[in-house]
């Protein structure tokens, strides 16, 4: 396992989503969406590093201490990345293993299998969990919504709670459902709607609405 420091992982910025878009990475950008919008940007921070390295490495699992996840994702604080750790967890996303310490030690050594983002989905379902994000409801029919996540996906620089303010406003809700749904106040989806307009480069919501569901032929396939 290569877990030293000359490992050609990069950290991800922290305020925003890496989506998956960079080519170099082997993995299914649809699936890559979905998952992406399931975890808050802590969990894909470490996520997209994590899997980066055992694609780097050629396995399906490496050692990662606390201290080298901080270096690689700039995420500031052992709390945070343990909690995101857990999130990635419960989220089927990684499983913590314990195998056999090295030179003859008899502590075990912890290493974490990561999953592909088909496979997180495939577990999810097998568990009976939604592998839709938040903000987009099943009863809703999510096949109409590929177009708005593509967008969302394709723009790259929406935080996890505008895209999910973005889902919603694709599906004709209103500040105050929005608010009730993601449950958080009408103030803060106002706020988070004036950075969307901006990262959009649109005035209104009904804009924002027209330039989500455009190119409705081209869309990414969400049953996976």
């Amino acid at each position: 396992m290569n877990t030293g420091k000359g490992s050609s992982s990069t950290a991800v910025a922290p305020a925003t989503y890496s989506f998956g878009e960079n080519p170099e990475q082997a993995m299914s950008s649809q699936a890559m969406a979905l998952v992406a919008l399931s975890h808050t940007t802590v969990e894909h921070q470490l996520y997209s590093v994590m899997l980066e390295e055992i694609a780097t490495v050629g396995t399906r699992v490496a050692s990662f201490t606390t201290r080298r996840l901080m270096s690689l994702t700039g995420i500031n604080g052992y709390s945070s990345v343990r909690r995101g750790l857990i999130g990635l967890a419960n989220k089927l996303s990684i499983e913590r293993q314990k195998v056999a310490g090295h030179n003859g030690s008899h502590r075990p050594l912890i290493v974490y299998l990561v999953f592909t983002p088909e496979e997180i989905l495939a577990r999810r379902r097998a568990m009976g969990l939604p592998a839709y994000p938040k903000g987009v409801e099943n009863e809703h029919g999510l096949a109409a919504f590929a177009g708005p996540v593509k967008r969302i996906v394709n723009l790259g620089s929406l935080s996890r709670r505008e895209a999910q303010v973005a889902l919603c406003c694709a599906q004709g809700l209103t500040n105050a459902e929005i608010g009730a749904r993601l449950q958080v106040s009408e103030q803060t989806i106002k706020f988070h709607l004036r950075n969307i307009f901006v990262k959009f480069g649109v005035k209104r919501r009904a804009e924002l609405v027209s330039r989500l569901f455009r190119d409705r032929g081209s869309s990414i396939d969400l049953s996976l």
